[in-house]
């Protein structure tokens, strides 16, 4: 009965675009008190939004399960080909990677075929603090990374790990003003990544593009050379599935 009732308010609100409480309440039998709890309640959890002082339409989170196919086989078949571009291109393993639940994953990986030497990251799943794919998340979606609950429980993998969380957010600052997060042997010795959001805001936020490469290669000028190429490909990859991407969202919305 309670899944119903929500499933109702949902039905009226993505028919009408926006509705009330009142405008609810007038198209379905629920009592005023009771659609208000339930309304709250499907705001809580990203299915539906408010929009103006006592109006609601339906949340991104719900858009974001529907608008499209965006399981992994429906991405990989639009995004692979380009990472694959990519890894030639640039000579190193390239991945995509993307947000389940609280942690983010690598899914799929590209590697050159011009016969160079690379550094293949593996796939599964990434700290949120020490990877360069999962930081390019954590960065633009602050909710994921809560100062108090990770106090003291950030893992060292290596001397280079941050585990102060007031070092983590400084390091979130930078990535949502350059727009690509590094990691710089942070999880293992002579590894280097770079990884951007396919997108600052919108379902293209809880995934990253990026690249591996060791040490020796991924030179700090080498990095800062990649990286705003990878922010480029990553807004590229957006287009491509039809993400719109607000302008310098990445230095004014999050500074």
């Amino acid at each position: 009965m309670h899944l119903e009732r929500l499933t109702c308010i949902l039905e009226i609100v993505g028919q009408k675009g926006e509705a009330t409480v009142a405008e609810i309440c007038a198209h379905s039998d629920l009592p005023k008190p009771s659609a208000y709890r339930l309304v709250q309640d499907l705001v809580s959890v990203g299915l539906l939004e408010p929009v103006a002082r006592g109006r609601f339409t339906i949340g991104t989170r719900l858009k974001q399960m529907t608008h499209r196919d965006q399981s992994d086989r429906a991405l990989l078949e639009l995004i692979a080909p380009t990472l694959k571009q990519a890894a030639t291109e640039f000579g190193a393993a390239f991945f995509l990677s993307r947000l389940r639940g609280k942690s983010v994953e690598i899914i799929h990986v590209e590697t050159p075929d011009t016969g160079v030497s690379y550094l293949h990251p593996g796939l599964g799943k990434r700290p949120l603090h020490a990877c360069s794919c999962s930081k390019a998340v954590a960065a633009f979606s602050p909710e994921l990374f809560l100062t108090g609950e990770m106090e003291g429980r950030l893992r060292a993998y290596t001397e280079f790990t941050l585990t102060n969380v007031h070092d983590l957010e400084a390091e979130f600052e930078t990535i949502r003003q350059r727009g690509f997060a590094e990691c710089v042997e942070e999880i293992e010795r002579g590894m280097c990544s770079v990884a951007a959001p396919l997108a600052p805001n919108g379902p293209g936020a809880t995934m990253s593009i990026g690249a591996t490469g060791s040490v020796r290669v991924f030179t700090p000028a080498f990095r800062e050379k990649l990286g705003p190429q990878i922010t480029k490909i990553a807004y590229e990859i957006s287009a491509i599935l039809g993400w719109s991407i607000v302008q310098d969202t990445r230095q004014k919305s999050l500074s």
